[in-house]
């Protein structure tokens, strides 16, 4: 296991991690643990090429319900060639990590950047949030941007009360509404959201109202694609929590406005990527669009038949790559 250990303000490496030796099939069998700064253990998994020759190092954000195990399907012939090595994290709470009682938009940050340093990823590395990974990643584009070689959102999450959104493009959307009534019940009576999500709320069985045709489909090829989301699972309490404290922090108060950063890569050649369904029913592509239009270092892709599990979608991670490392547009997928 490896650890590291708090010194004045950072984490000090006290013993070297573990080389990959292997190209790992997906999922992989095993993960390793690290001891963060604050004295949490935050758990991961390595994929792809070993890193002593790999071309390209990426750190993968998972979503709401995930877990270091999920499913991003890339060709193994595209890792083989470009030499990707990826990182998959459980985020605080989820999987085999610790809970933080503190988690915030500044924590999320600051484990990505330890996970960093500690497996020597080098000054810079490449990150993909997918769904409500995308609010640690956006972070990361605020608060460390200088570690950052290029970024991809795959249906990022969008959180309602930036303050550029205009109320035109938001007021409309009933998600709006069911995102703020889910936030002050969370605040302020969690025992009743917990029977709520435990009685009425299952959307691994492929709820039509959360997914489209691809999307059940996808579901169906990735059983136990959300393995928090079960009614056993949500009545644990840490599981709840979890849950609860990263809603609250995706969609709460921010400390900025995403639409109000500046292009982090002006000199570099490198990119910010977002990748949308046109038929998700969890994030509209309105939004997306809407953000796109604003922040034109940001480039766009739609899915015509795309839902919110595009991630699971064949071709799409191989997609996703090819234009963040390569600049290759997509093609019909």
């Amino acid at each position: 296991m490896g650890m590291v250990e708090s010194g004045p303000g950072e984490a000090r490496q006290v013993s070297s991690p573990p080389e990959s030796r292997e190209l790992q099939e997906y999922p992989p069998a095993t993960s390793s643990k690290m001891k963060l700064s604050d004295g949490r253990y935050l758990a991961y998994t390595e994929r792809g090429v070993p890193k002593i020759r790999a071309n390209y190092k990426i750190v993968i954000v998972h979503g709401f319900g995930s877990s270091k195990e999920m499913s991003f399907p890339v060709s193994q012939d595209l890792i083989e060639s470009l030499g990707l090595y990826f990182v998959l994290y459980d985020r605080a709470g989820y999987g085999d990590s610790d809970f933080n009682p503190k988690r915030s938009l500044r924590s999320e940050v600051q484990d990505i950047e330890e996970l960093a340093n500690w497996l020597q990823l080098g000054s810079k590395f490449y990150i993909i949030g997918v769904s409500m990974g995308s609010y640690p990643t956006w972070s990361c584009l605020k608060h460390i941007p200088h570690r950052l070689a290029g970024v991809a959102f795959i249906v990022p999450t969008v959180n309602y009360r930036w303050p550029s959104l205009p109320d035109s493009l938001t007021k409309p959307d009933y998600r709006k509404r069911l995102i703020r009534w889910s936030l002050r019940i969370a605040s302020h009576a969690p025992g009743l959201l917990q029977w709520f999500v435990t009685s009425k709320w299952h959307p691994s069985d492929g709820d039509p109202s959360l997914f489209n045709k691809r999307d059940i489909e996808a579901l169906k090829k990735n059983a136990g694609g959300f393995p928090m989301f079960t009614p056993e699972k949500l009545r644990e309490r840490l599981v709840f929590e979890t849950l609860r404290s990263d809603f609250k922090v995706s969609f709460g108060k921010w400390d900025f406005d995403p639409l109000d950063l500046e292009d982090p890569f002006p000199k570099e050649g490198s990119s910010v990527h977002i990748w949308q369904g046109y038929e998700d029913k969890v994030v509209p592509y309105q939004l997306q669009r809407y953000i796109s239009s604003k922040l034109p270092w940001i480039k766009y892709h739609e899915i015509p038949d795309g839902g919110h599990l595009i991630v699971h979608y064949h071709g799409v991670c191989d997609a996703v790559l090819r234009a963040l490392l390569l600049g290759e547009e997509e093609p019909a997928l």
